[in-house]
Order: structure tokens, then C-alpha cells, then sequence
């Protein structure tokens, strides 16, 4: 009987120049955040970014921040010698027992570097950024000056940094002339996209006009407002952030049913009231509203993470990571407090958990809903606020979108090649494919059978009947540049372990 080749593996092996007799048994040191002219990943089994399943083991090679090509290996031919691969590079990786994936990208990031007017480390961020194996994060709100910068130092490799889309903020406009005028200074002034709040449909529809004549995609956090998702399906939004303006487009009257005493600007009584929402909608009226927003490629990003302390205070406060990794600037800024966005836990009770483990259970079924009528899913983690931390928050994410009902492949793909649509980059990030960015993790683990070893504190597991601990994302590679994962995270715990010391030894001077 005849064996079948994979066609990728016959494509790969007629396509590959540089293949060499045997690559040379040597293994080469790697130094992270050294750009290589050549890098080398060996016998990889690898998860793309389009939901289909493990294939491998290759040999990857990487050139100029590109994957150059991969090589398909007989596992027979490798035992034995006789295996064609390509030749030896400045530098390799042996991904035996591990897995390759595409780098992770965060749709919804803030490049934070004070929380609350209090100073935090800037390489706090990053660093857990890319130890959590994100190499791409979609900024969507912070100081643009200095953000445009990061992205220009990112770019050229001076700084451990993820690749940054900056979506400036629009908004502030009393006239749809100023809305105009708003979006094209944001242009000018060098913004990837816009990220807009809640807005009255008048000003809605210059500045969306508006960005799209200048080539400018729209993440929407929509509000409690005149304008909801029949208006982003309406005036061309690129992807809806949160859940706001969805359910509130299906619920007959139209309008929430708050109580007479209800501010919204209070963000206790916002909150709360929010857990109420998804109940409210009719979900007859709910589809026709997904139809429209398919119809007119609106994508939904939901960032089901970072409202999870509203079903779970107990849980959110309590995570394991907080002991080592959590900087105290930014466990100031989670303790609840009015004047902190995000921090409304005052008096949250039993009962407006349980109303949000409702909303959740709703929300989870609409968004499954959508993405099986057609409509594109992204991912992001909203961290700083509401007890997420950068990077963790993301993983958290693929939780919780298995929890609502997807497949693992799926939930790989919607944090990698539909990030990827949605930044409008689908021909150049978010897959393990020839061509494309060499942004690439490597994993210890399995994702697909346990999505926390890409937690960069890995995990506990059994094996062979021994409880053992493993996980984690061992390399982080954005635009062929190597970073070691618990290398980074080492750093982290020790920046944190540091900021804590100089607190101490400041309360007690006073």
C-alpha cells in the first residue's frame, strides 16, 4: 500500500534550497533578544493559527523576521541519519517534545506605565507581555506620543517589546466638524486606527466616515448612548469591544429597564445594572442584530476575562500569580476605590454575583451563537484594571472562550488568525506558514489539551502517576527575535520583590 505524503511536507521538502546533506548534531547556544540572521527551530510539532490540528514534527527555519520555510520530517529518516534537513543556523532551538504555535496577539492592550498618577515600570508590562507569549498587542488607549515611540523602538529590536498597533482615542467632539477634524489630526499625527467610546449617532457617523476615508479601522467600546450595534453594522465599526451596544440593540423598548435612581457615572450602580443586561435582550431580536453585524463584517471582540470579578470577587482577588507578580502600583490601583476606573467593588454582594454568573452564562451562549452564524471572534484582555495582570489576563481569556463551548483549535485561532483579520494583517501575522512574521512561541506543553501551560508560571500535572510541574511558554520569538520566557518572568519577580522592599523600608521612615 501506498504511503500518503502530507502535501505541506511534499511542498515544503521540493521547496527548500538551503537543505543540507544532515543538519550538523551541534547544538547552538541561543542569546535572548539577539536578532539572528538564521534561526532554527527543530522538530517542531506545530499548531497554526487556522483551527486545524497538530502537524509535524518540521524543522523551521527563520530569516529577516520571516519564517523562511518548513521542512516536513520522516521520523524514520530522522532515527536513522538519512533525514534531508536544512543546514545548521547562527542559532537553534530544539522543540523536541514541545509545541510551536503562532505568537499570541492581544486585541485589546494599554500600555500603562502609571496607574492612578503613580509611577510603574514600563518593562513590568512588557515583559509579562511577552513571557505569556504575546507578540503582538493592539494599544487601545494610553499616551500616544510615547507609545508611537515604543513602537518605533520595538520595530527596530532596541526594547523587549510585542510589535504595537496604536489606536488612538477619538472622541471629544462637539460638532461632526470636530469629530472630522479630531480623526484626521489622529492620522496625522501617526495612529494605526481608532478607538472610540459611546457616541451621539450624529458624531458617530462624520468620525467613522471620516476614518474610513483616511484608511482607519474602529474598535468601538460602546456605551450606555444613543447609538448601539444596529449603528456600528450601520457606519462600518471594525469590532465592537466588551459586549455594550449588542444586547442593548435587541431589547424590545429599547432601553434597559434601570431604576429611577440609577447613574450611570457612578460606576457601582454601572456595573451592577450591567449585570442585568444579556437578560434583558430578546434573543429572537439578538440574531437579526448578529446578521447585520456579519453582514456588514463588524467583529466582536468580548474580553470575557476582565468583567470575571464580578461573578467571583473572592476568586479575582486570590489569583496564585498575585503573590509573586503583582506590583504593588498596580495592587493599589485594584483596591476598590471611586476614583479608579474599574474599582467599584463597594458593597458588591451574593446577589450581584449571581445576577453576573446569569449574564455570563447568556453572554457566552450569544457569542458561540455568532461565531457559528458566521461572525469573527477576537481576542483581548483589557489587563490594568479590574484584577487582571498583563499577559495572564489573556490566557485567562482562552479559558473562558473553551468555557463558552469552543474547541481549543478555535480558541487558538480567534487569539491568533482572527487578531490577525481584524488588524486587517491576516496575510502577514497570526500563522505558522511560510512568508509570514516569524512570531512564534514555543511551548512546553500542549495547549490544545490544557490551555494554562501557556501561563508563564506553567502548571501543575499528573504524569505517570507522579504530580509534576511543567507549562509555560519557554521561547517568545516577535519578528525572529528570541526572548526566554522564564528568563523574563525571573525579571519580573524580581522588579516586584524590589518595589515591595523600597515600600517597606519607606513606611518605616515614617
Amino acid at each position: 500500500m501506498r504511503r500518503l505524503i502530507p502535501s505541506i511536507l511534499v511542498l515544503s521538502i521540493l521547496a527548500a534550497p538551503t537543505v543540507a546533506p544532515r543538519a550538523q548534531s551541534a547544538r547552538t547556544s541561543v542569546t535572548p533578544g539577539r536578532r539572528y540572521s538564521r534561526l532554527v527551530i527543530r522538530n517542531a510539532k506545530v499548531i497554526d493559527g487556522n483551527a486545524t490540528p497538530v502537524s509535524g514534527p518540521y524543522d523551521i527555519v527563520l530569516e529577516g523576521g520571516v519564517i523562511r520555510e518548513m521542512v516536513g520530517l520522516d521520523a524514520v529518516a530522522v532515527a536513522s541519519g538519512s533525514a534531508r534537513r536544512p543546514a545548521q543556523g547562527d542559532a537553534e532551538i530544539d522543540a523536541a517534545g514541545k509545541f510551536v504555535m503562532p505568537g499570541l496577539i492581544n486585541l485589546h492592550g494599554h500600555v500603562q506605565d502609571e496607574r492612578a498618577g503613580v509611577a510603574q515600570p514600563l518593562d513590568y508590562e512588557l515583559k509579562l507581555w511577552l513571557a505569556s507569549g504575546i507578540t503582538t498587542v493592539r494599544d487601545v488607549g494610553s499616551d500616544m506620543r510615547k507609545t508611537l515611540a515604543l513602537k518605533r523602538r520595538s520595530e527596530a529590536g532596541e526594547v523587549a517589546c510585542p510589535r504595537l498597533f496604536v489606536y488612538a482615542v477619538g472622541g471629544g467632539a462637539r460638532n461632526v466638524e470636530q469629530a472630522r477634524a479630531r480623526v484626521r489630526e489622529l492620522k496625522a499625527q501617526g495612529a494605526d486606527g481608532l478607538k472610540f467610546f459611546g457616541m451621539d449617532r450624529d458624531l458617530m457617523a462624520a468620525a467613522w466616515d471620516e476614518a474610513h476615508k483616511q484608511g482607519l479601522r474602529i474598535a468601538h467600546h460602546a456605551a450606555v448612548a444613543e447609538t448601539n450595534a444596529w449603528d456600528d453594522a450601520r457606519f462600518g465599526t471594525t469590532s465592537i469591544e466588551h459586549w455594550y451596544g449588542i444586547p442593548d440593540a435587541a431589547i424590545e423598548g429599547g432601553v434597559q429597564n434601570f431604576p429611577p435612581e440609577y447613574n450611570y457615572s457612578d460606576e457601582v450602580d454601572r456595573f451592577r445594572h450591567a449585570g442585568h443586561l444579556w437578560r434583558e435582550a430578546n434573543w429572537d431580536r439578538l440574531m437579526k442584530v448578529f446578521d447585520a453585524m456579519i453582514e456588514a463584517k463588524v467583529a466582536w471582540n468580548p474580553t470575557l476575562d476582565i468583567y470575571e470579578a464580578s461573578r467571583d470577587l473572592q476568586r479575582a482577588q486570590t489569583q496564585p500569580w498575585f503573590a509573586d507578580y503583582l506590583h504593588p502600583t498596580l495592587e493599589d490601583y485594584f483596591r476598590p476605590d471611586p476614583g479608579h476606573h474599574g474599582s467599584y467593588f463597594l458593597g458588591w454582594t451574593s446577589t450581584d454575583e449571581t445576577f453576573w454568573k446569569e449574564n455570563y452564562r447568556i453572554w457566552m451562549a450569544a457569542l458561540k451563537e455568532f461565531d457559528r452564524r458566521g461572525g469573527l471572534v477576537g481576542a483581548g484582555e483589557d489587563a490594568g484594571f479590574i484584577y487582571q495582570m498583563y499577559g495572564f489576563g489573556l490566557i485567562r481569556e482562552l479559558e473562558l472562550k473553551q468555557e463558552a463551548g469552543f474547541h481549543t483549535l478555535k480558541v487558538i485561532q480567534q487569539a491568533t488568525g482572527n487578531n490577525a483579520r481584524i488588524l486587517g494583517q491576516e496575510d502577514k501575522l497570526g500563522r505558522v506558514r511560510p512568508g509570514f512574521a516569524a512570531d512564534l512561541l514555543v511551548v512546553n506543553g500542549n495547549p490544545l489539551e490544557n490551555l494554562k501551560v501557556l501561563y508563564p508560571t506553567g502548571v501543575d500535572v499528573v504524569k505517570d502517576g507522579r504530580q509534576t510541574h511543567t507549562g509555560g511558554v519557554e521561547w517568545t520569538i516577535k519578528d525572529g527575535i528570541p526572548y526566554h520566557g522564564p528568563t523574563l518572568l525571573a525579571d519580573v519577580k524580581e522588579m516586584v520583590a524590589k518595589a515591595r522592599a523600597e515600600r517597606r523600608a519607606k513606611a518605616a521612615t515614617r
